[in-house]
């Protein structure tokens, strides 16, 4: 059965929406303000495995600035935690530079369980000689905004860009045991909630004094750095849009590295689904299409806390691209339904006066030719079974006309129970095998036990046909001509 001109453009607008919605995955394949929003929305729980231990503002004034106090200071720190049973020790703070005593921390800063930070402009081993604990780039991925929404598991060289420097995060996560590839890829800076129960930072003060619970160090992985206010550097923001301490970012890198990593969906399946979408919202009609967007985008939320990263608001663009095919069909339906027959898809009798105005001026080159269809016993089959079974014996009927349809013709459905050909550039002999051959065609229709009968006429152009109105009355006297040759022979 055919479909509906309303409905007959899916079968290309389907397509089309899929090709666009494939071009939307591929450019726009992340969605950084909803996994902002995610972020903020759904924290991770508070990480007991991370410990920050902070230079704050009571540490710098028992010990003075940071750049000229005592390097044995970092050794009695270290010290105490590893006596506490650390598993893994991150230095946050730049020891580049030389001073003295630092021969006497080889042995400190020489531990693999020790990471130490080093600038991002730094060449690697720029720690001092004899150092040879590992070391990692201290870097965070700052937005134009200063908020740090991403890190990285490693940077290229400023020197040399197809060389990796590990970052500093990563370091720390694979002394305290795990295994991390280097990538360059940013990561999503996971937003953790605090934890009522702990101190947010241990003061290093207290940890060089041994005025800490070793209980609560145990097993912990310890990030320390500088926590105090109004020390210089770029003041940074996370998630929330609170400024945090550096040292604090990076405890939540390695938190997230020690986590379940996020999963971000292959291309292929990304560009599935958003052809998927925006086929169905073709496919669904009307306006399911914008409810469909809502699923994709509510579909992120449950999937972020399985640690999977939907491009919802993609997906939901893909959905909406479908419902835009569809306005579109629908305009284009709108356009045309003053000149087109619902039901058969047809021209109707506007459309063929168009039509004939528009070729007749081109007769005498291309001469055209009419074959008008009249169909007895229609009314008798829909007064017999009702009007659907007459719209299946319409379409029946002008399925069997379109078979003969050659290209530039026209079909048009003239009346209740009649059709028009117009055919273009129509030769004697291909007229009469057309109108022949339709006639043919439909001398085997039937439905039920209602007798029909088909009456075909022709008419073409010529110097004795001066107006369209005349062609159509010559087709026409060649219609009943037929019809009453057929009675004449019942």
């Amino acid at each position: 059965m055919r479909s509906s001109p309303e409905r007959s453009l899916a079968a290309y607008t389907a397509p089309l929406a899929a090709v666009l919605a494939v071009a939307l995955t591929l450019l726009l394949p992340d969605n950084a303000r909803l996994w902002d929003a995610l972020n903020r929305a759904m924290p991770g729980p508070p990480d007991p495995r991370v410990v920050v231990v902070g230079i704050d503002a009571a540490s710098l004034r028992d010990y003075g600035r940071i750049g000229a106090w005592p390097r044995d200071l970092y050794a009695q720190a270290l010290s105490t935690l590893n006596e506490a049973g650390v598993s893994a020790i991150g230095v946050n703070v730049l020891l580049s530079d030389p001073a003295v005593g630092d021969t006497r921390l080889q042995q400190t800063f020489s531990q693999p369980n020790v990471v130490l930070a080093t600038a991002p402009d730094e060449p690697p081993g720029a720690t001092p000689p004899g150092w040879t604990s590992p070391t990692g780039v201290s870097a965070l991925n700052i937005g134009a905004d200063g908020v740090v929404r991403a890190f990285q598991t490693a940077y290229a060289r400023a020197d040399d860009p197809a060389a990796l420097t590990p970052s500093f995060a990563r370091q720390v996560a694979v002394a305290a045991g795990r295994s991390i590839p280097l990538d360059v890829t940013p990561r999503i800076l996971r937003y953790r909630q605090p934890d009522p129960e702990r101190l947010p930072v241990l003061s290093f003060r207290d940890v060089v004094n041994g005025n800490v619970r070793y209980g609560d160090l145990q097993g912990r992985v310890v990030i320390l750095g500088l926590t105090a206010d109004g020390m210089g550097g770029p003041v940074v923001r996370d998630t929330t849009g609170q400024v945090v301490s550096p040292v604090q970012l990076q405890a939540r890198a390695v938190s997230s590295l020690l986590d379940v990593p996020f999963t971000r969906l292959p291309w292929g399946v990304l560009a599935a689904l958003g052809a998927l979408a925006a086929v169905a919202a073709v496919l669904a009609r009307g306006l399911w299409g914008f409810g469909l967007a809502t699923l994709m985008l509510a579909l992120a939320a449950p999937l972020w806390l399985q640690n999977v990263l939907l491009p919802g608001v993609t997906l939901s663009l893909c959905a909406i691209v479908g419902t835009v095919m569809v306005m579109l069909e629908r305009a284009w339906n709108l356009r045309h339904l003053t000149t087109r027959d619902p039901l058969t898809g047809f021209g109707n009798r506007v459309a063929f006066t168009r039509a004939v105005e528009q070729r007749w001026q081109s007769r005498a080159e291309r001469p055209l030719g009419l074959v008008l269809v009249d169909l007895s016993g229609f009314r008798k089959v829909n007064d017999a079974y009702g009007h659907a079974a007459g719209d299946d014996l319409l379409r029946d009927l002008s399925e069997r006309i379109g078979q003969y349809r050659r290209r530039g013709d026209l079909l048009f459905r003239w009346g209740p129970d009649e059709f028009a050909v117009l055919l273009d550039n129509a030769g004697p002999q291909e007229l009469a095998g057309i109108t022949q051959r339709i006639q043919e065609s439909l001398d085997t229709l039937t439905f039920r036990d209602v007798p029909l009968r088909a009456s075909v006429g022709a008419a073409r152009t010529g110097p004795e046909i001066r107006s369209p109105t005349e062609l159509v009355e010559a087709a026409s006297r060649s219609r009943y001509r037929v019809k009453y040759q057929r009675l004449q022979r019942t």
